[in-house]
Formats: structure tokens, C-alpha cells, sequence
């Protein structure tokens, strides 16, 4: 959530960031609401001193044994006002908190500006393709002629959008979990967390899903619950309503979950294979930063999960979201895209983002510094990385001319000491 200070303060930085973002949304309305329950808060604070006053006075006359009958009607009066004004603040409240929910966060001044993915830009890339001397065939190809990928029955037992991983399919997804927790927690510093993988309404409004994503999320019917989109959720509502000791500062989690989504849509080719799931799983990486050093995090973050890559040989680039097309509630964010030979197209395996003092706003994630004064977190986040994803640039670049596909050699270990699965 946007400092409603800053709206006050200078609206015309958030009409420009609107703009930027290519977002239709107007703030006068909530400049209106937010001028409401001022103005309504100078009047509750008014009469409960007139009602403290009151009340006093009848204390004093009744000691004195004067009649009060009408000090007691005033004070009723009074009490009556008191209530409803309450009552209308609570509401000009709420609806003011609604709509700052729809404000999405101002992109960091390095973000480029842009309309469209067409409009990110590149800043690095590692490695180089893999050359073959056939033609490399994708990955749902690849999985179902080697009886590790079952679509198929993915889809008789679930629908549309499920994959039923077996066999080897199914150790290679568990090896790369396995691989990419142990590289985060004992050369990366993170702490590894289990969390549940549903979580109530207020989790989900503190990382930016609720409300304006409510249509994209799976929720259970009759419940609190939703089944979480990212370990991002459950992870950064760790320290909800906490208050952090600075020295604590930066915290680094990192988790594995299932990930849920609806992925309402068609998306090209993307709808074979599995580089777009209902459920899929993620490592994610999170961290709670102090504000001074929270792009300095950002960037050691970028690193980590792209040393997944590098030590699984990948090919990938990475790049910068341009204000167009950057999430909700990122400040800035970098998108590591992995090499699919069969599409000759990079395809993002992982975001990387700032979400400065957004996310910390909505879920009053807060430090005490040196001086004593309470200020808000930086929260950072990103994958590290999206294991479908992954399974699949691994197929799709470790294959050969005989159908069979080698093993990365991190991952034998990992694999049981198993270098290839072949037909």
C-alpha cells in the first residue's frame, strides 16, 4: 500500500505513476474520502472533548448535590453524536483503505519506462545455446516419448493444465527441490521454512493478491482459505504485525510449496508442456530487508538464483521490467529467462523483485532502529527457482539425438547416481 502522506503530500507523483504504468485509475475519489475522515476526525476529536468536559461537570454538580438533569440530556446528546460519527468514520475508513488497496506501488526511478513487455530491457545474459545436429524437440514431446511426462492422465484426473510425473519424471522434480534448497541454505545464508500451503484473506492482502487479483485465485468454498499462488504468501506474513530488532535485519527464508493458480487464458504454446500449470512447484526466496540496503539485497538476490542456473549449465539472460509491464507490487523487478531450444525463445523461469515498504504497509511488518523510532521493512522476493520450468529447459537442453537426455552432473547426486534417462 502506497503512505497516504505522500498522496496528500503530492498527488501528482502518483498520477504520473499511473501513467507510467499504464494504469486507468482515478484518485480523486480518494483524495475526496481521505479530506472525509479528516474532517470527520476533527469533529469526533471536538465532541469527545466537549463529552469528557460534559461528563466532568456532571460529576462536580452531583458531588455538590445540584440537579443534573440537564447536564445528563447534553451529555446524551453528546454521546449519541459521539457514536455516530464513530460509525461514519469506521466506514469512510474502510472505503478509503479499499481503494489505497488498488493503488499499485511506484516503480524505483532505474525502472525503465515502457508499455509492454516489448519495452524490457536486457541487462545480461550467461552461457550460449546448445548446438545440436537434429532437431531438438520440446519438452512435452521429449517427457512422453521417455514415459516420464503423462499429460494425458494429468488431465483424466484433474483437467486442463495438470501433469502426472512418473518415474524418473518424477525423481528429476524432487532432485532439483532437493538441489536448489540445499544451494540456498548452505552457500546463500537462507533459512528454510515449511509453511502451510492455504492461508486466510488477510495473508493474501498483505502480499498485494487481495483484492484486485481475487478472480486469479483458488479459494475453498465456504472457508477463509485460499490455496496459495507462491510460497511469497505464506513466507512474508510470517512477520505480520511484528515488530523486527534491527540487528535481525535482512531475514532470508527460503521454501518449497505446490503453487496454485487459475491462469485463465490461452497463452500460445504455452498451454503444452508444462511451462504453464493450475499447480506447479516453486523454491522461493524471501527477504525482509532494512530500507538502506534493500537494492543492495535486490541484487545479491538476482544472483543467488541465477547461480541455480549457472550450476545446472542453462543458458539464460536476464532483464528489466519496464513500468508497462511490472507486477502490482514491485518497485522493480528482474525476470531471469531460461533458453527453450525447441521455441528458440528465452521463457522466464524467475522474478526477482523490491517491493520496497508496499507489501510491509499492508501487513504492518515494521523494525525498531538504533534511534528507537519504528519504520517499515523492505520486502524482497523471488524464485529460486520454478522447478516445472526448470525440468523442462533441462530436457529440452541436456537432450540427444537418441532420445535419451543427460543429468546435469549437480543433480546425480540428487538422482541416485542415475546420469541419464533414456527410453
Amino acid at each position: 500500500m502506497i503512505d497516504i502522506k505522500l498522496l496528500r503530500r503530492s498527488p501528482e507523483v502518483i498520477i504520473d505513476m499511473l501513467k507510467k504504468r499504464n494504469v486507468d485509475f482515478s484518485i480523486e475519489g480518494i483524495v475526496e474520502l481521505d479530506k472525509r475522515m479528516r474532517d470527520i476526525k476533527t469533529e469526533l476529536d471536538k465532541m469527545r472533548g466537549e463529552l469528557n468536559t460534559a461528563s466532568k461537570m456532571v460529576g462536580i454538580m452531583k458531588a455538590k448535590g445540584e440537579n443534573v438533569d440537564e447536564e445528563l440530556k447534553k451529555l446524551k446528546e453528546l454521546s449519541e453524536r459521539v457514536s455516530v460519527l464513530e460509525d461514519e468514520y469506521r466506514e469512510v475508513e474502510e472505503e478509503l483503505t479499499e481503494n489505497l488497496l488498488g493503488i499499485p506501488n511506484i516503480p524505483h526511478s532505474s525502472v525503465p519506462v515502457g508499455s509492454s513487455s516489448d519495452d524490457n530491457v536486457e541487462v545480461k545474459k550467461w552461457g550460449t545455446p546448445p548446438e545440436f545436429d537434429f532437431e531438438p524437440l520440446p519438452h512435452w514431446e521429449i517427457g512422453k516419448k521417455l514415459g516420464i511426462l503423462d499429460f494425458e492422465r494429468g488431465v483424466k484426473i484433474s483437467g486442463s493444465g495438470f501433469t502426472l510425473y512418473t518415474g524418473l519424471g518424477a525423481r528429476l522434480e524432487f532432485a532439483l527441490i532437493s538441489f536448489m534448497l540445499d544451494l540456498h541454505t548452505k552457500e546463500h545464508g537462507y533459512k528454510e521454512v515449511l509453511t502451510p500451503f492455504m492461508v486466510n484473506e488477510k495473508s493474501m492482502i498483505t502480499t498485494g493478491q487481495l483484492p484486485k487479483f481475487k478472480e486469479d485465485m483458488y479459494k475453498i468454498e465456504g472457508e477463509n482459505f485460499y490455496l496459495i499462488p507462491t510460497a511469497e504468501v505464506p513466507v512474508t506474513n510470517i512477520h505480520r504485525d511484528e515488530i523486527l530488532p534491527e540487528k535481525s535485519l535482512p531475514i532470508k527464508y527460503v521454501a518449497y510449496s505446490p503453487c496454485f493458480r487459475l491462469e485463465a487464458g490461452s497463452y500460445g504454446q504455452d498451454v503444452r508442456g508444462i511451462i504453464r500449470q493450475h499447480q506447479f512447484n516453486k523454491v522461493e526466496l524471501v527477504k525482509f530487508s532494512h530500507p538502506e540496503t534493500s537494492y543492495d539485497e535486490l541484487e545479491t538476490l538476482l544472483l543467488d538464483a541465477e547461480d541455480v542456473l549457472k550450476r545446472l549449465g542453462l543458458h539464460y539472460r536476464v532483464v528489466v521490467l519496464c513500468t508497462g509491464d511490472l507486477g502490482f507490487s514491485a518497485s522493480k523487478t528482474y525476470d531471469i529467462e531460461v533458453w527453450l531450444p525447441s521455441q528458440k525463445v528465452y521463457k522466464e523461469i524467475s522474478s526477482v523483485s523490491n517491493f520496497e515498504d508496499f507489501q510491509a504497509r499492508r501487513g504492518n511488518i515494521r523494525f525498531r532502529d538504533g534511534s528507537g523510532r519504528v519504520r517499515y521493512v523492505h520486502t524482497l522476493n523471488g524464485s529460486g527457482l520454478a522447478v516445472g520450468r526448470t525440468v523442462a529447459a533441462i530436457l529440452e537442453n541436456y537432450q540427444r539425438k537418441d532420445g535419451s537426455v543427460e543429468i546435469p552432473d549437480v543433480l546425480v547426486p540428487y538422482m541416485h547416481g542415475i546420469k541419464e534417462i533414456k527410453g
